[in-house]
């Protein structure tokens, strides 16, 4: 099935469960079937994904190493994206993050605080109401920051 998320296949089951708007459907859509499958094969046996089973059904999760990785990935990408957020002003994008993995959020915020532009505060001052009180004061030092306070 993750084989046919990446190639952004049409299959019935794809659709029915709605992975066609998963963010890396179709990424390898260039790449035929076997070749995508022999690539997630090579994650799992080199122990970047690990097969755990929900009752009788497996899934594919990171391992520890592969999850390392992927949320410097996926805290960049959020990052440019919230980036793209400040010509417009639109701070909805950051109830989107809530309840999302914490080492990857703080992660994030580390970044935004690094950047020192102020014009993130006001994005920062939106995301505090949406979370727990950890991250609200990881928002608030990143705020501070920018402030230069």
């Amino acid at each position: 099935m993750l084989s046919k998320i990446l190639k952004g296949s049409k299959d019935k089951k794809v659709l029915e469960h709605g992975l066609d708007s998963c963010p890396v459907y179709g990424f390898y859509k260039s790449l035929p079937l076997p070749e995508i499958t022999k690539r997630v094969d090579w994650m799992v046996e080199n122990g970047y994904l690990e097969i755990e089973y929900a009752g009788r059904l497996p899934v594919i999760v990171f391992s520890k190493t592969g999850w390392e990785i992927e949320r410097e990935t996926y805290a960049e990408e959020l990052f440019q994206k919230m980036q793209r957020l400040l010509d417009t002003g639109d701070n909805s994008f950051v109830s989107e993050l809530k309840d999302r993995n914490r080492g990857m959020i703080l992660l994030l915020i580390e970044k935004i605080k690094n950047t020192d532009n102020p014009r993130f505060v006001p994005l920062l001052r939106a995301w505090q109401f949406t979370e727990s009180k950890k991250v609200q004061t990881a928002l608030q030092r990143a705020i501070h920051s920018l402030e230069g306070k």
